[in-house]
């Protein structure tokens, strides 16, 4: 595990230790909640930036594509 020190808003603290302690919070639940957040923005990030790259492209023939990868990695499974 790796310790990060964070400076946030008062106000954003209060609410979520708020928000855990209402829902049975216990020892290490903030670091899970912030390591959850995280990983969905980088997550949401990750497909936005995704998507922007390709929007130049037919959305049909990228489909395509995907089907085609997808059957050729299933084939090499076999």
């Amino acid at each position: 595990m790796i310790r990060w020190n964070l400076s946030i808003p008062e106000e954003t603290d209060r609410s979520v230790r708020t928000f855990l302690a209402r829902n049975g919070g216990r020892k290490g639940d903030l670091s899970r909640f912030v390591d959850e957040a995280v990983r969905r923005r980088v997550l949401d990030l990750t497909v936005s930036q995704v998507k922007e790259r390709n929007a130049a492209y037919d959305q049909q023939d990228l489909l395509d594509l995907v089907d085609e990868e997808v059957k050729a990695a299933r084939a090499g499974r076999s």
